[in-house]
């Protein structure tokens, strides 16, 4: 009789994760920040609509020779961007736009391959605790949502408007905001997974606040790239010298029209710029008053650190985001809209780090 074999799962310590697991983690949050980086890229380029079609085994290669780079080319003059935007460019210019986009779907590739494979390897040894497995099959999913949502964004430029939708773009940067967010705290949890923790209530909920907003201006930040709304109002600390935009207290404009045809008018980006600078101020001093609380008391040195180094990500992103406004004189910079983009993972990775020590372990040590 022929006898059968059943993988069953097993785990390990939370003590006792080897650091194999950990670099792995590792890896895969530089390579996140990284594909948000290389994003920032290709938007503020123009290229993320040079690729016309979602190849997922085919298009991992570029074009092969003059005939394949003309074939591209003339898929990409079909669309509305060359057509209102970039038309009569060369094909070298084409060529230009199409790495950034292909190098921005490569290195999803890369991801895949690097997550997937030590995944299933790790998973066969048992190199895994409990408390990481049902994460990271969260982080699989979730990365593959983000893929998904990743193809609707760039469709959404395809069809009518020379860029693709500000909403969908938001979104697409969001999500890929959350993964970035889980898998470091998945992270945090292999490598410390359980911190000496401040017992003060409001100061761990006060940290999770600063959680949500900090998400809130970032996606704020993604809808300023969408509808360009730099461009409009590339000035500060007022607005084209007002510090509320006319255009925001005319009551005709307040309407559905708006924020669904938001390139028509300077209604949105008005909208979207006042609400991103409010909700800088609200943070910046959010985050002031949150670093001062923790005067006098006595903390562990992983806290202390935190607060120090959010408050010099929080000074540098303030400075980013105040250049990269002046600076928007009818383009955007790529050099400071890029450093103000991963400035602002870099933000919400050292708020992660600071509210993981405050709330995030099993173990509780009064600290005053």
């Amino acid at each position: 009789m022929a006898s059968s074999t059943s993988f069953r799962i097993r785990y390990a310590d939370d003590f006792n994760i080897p650091r194999a697991v950990k670099i792995w983690l590792i890896t895969g949050l530089v390579m996140i920040f990284m594909q948000i980086v290389i994003g920032g890229i290709t938007r503020l380029t123009g290229s993320g609509l040079s690729i016309t079609r979602w190849e997922i085994v085919t298009g991992s290669l570029p074009p092969l020779g003059e005939q394949a780079w003309q074939e591209a080319f003339d898929l990409y003059k079909q669309t509305p961007q060359y057509l209102k935007i970039n038309q009569g460019m060369s094909l070298n210019e084409f060529k230009f736009i199409y790495f950034w986009e292909y190098f921005h779907r490569l290195w999803a590739r890369m991801m895949f391959f690097v997550f997937v494979i030590p995944f299933g390897w790790f998973l066969w040894k048992g190199m895994f605790s409990r408390r990481l497995l049902p994460r990271l099959g969260i982080v699989v999913a979730l990365a593959g949502l983000e893929g998904f949502f990743g193809w609707i964004m760039v469709a959404s430029g395809l069809i009518q408007r020379p860029w693709v939708n500000a909403y969908n773009l938001t979104l697409h940067l969001v999500l890929a905001l959350i993964i970035f967010s889980y898998l470091m705290w998945t992270t945090f949890i292999a490598i410390q997974p359980a911190p000496v923790v401040f017992n003060n209530r409001m100061l761990k909920k006060y940290a999770w606040v600063l959680v949500v907003v900090t998400f809130v201006q970032i996606a704020l930040g993604a809808m300023m790239s969408g509808t360009k709304a730099g461009l409009f109002f590339p000035t500060w600390p007022d607005m084209n010298g007002e510090y509320l935009p006319a255009v925001l207290l005319d009551a005709g404009h307040w309407s559905a029209e708006s924020f669904i045809h938001y390139d028509t008018n300077p209604f949105m980006p008005a909208l979207i710029q006042i609400l991103h600078r409010t909700t800088a101020y609200i943070l910046t001093i959010m985050v002031l008053y949150f670093i001062w609380q923790f005067r006098g008391r006595t903390v562990s040195m992983p806290v202390r650190r935190g607060n120090q180094a959010l408050a010099a990500a929080l000074v540098l992103q303030v400075l980013l985001g105040i250049l990269t406004l002046i600076n928007s004189i009818s383009t955007i910079p790529v050099e400071l809209g890029v450093l103000h983009q991963a400035g602002a993972v870099l933000l919400l990775g050292t708020i992660l780090f600071v509210t993981y020590q405050l709330a995030g372990g099993k173990v509780s040590t009064e600290l005053k």
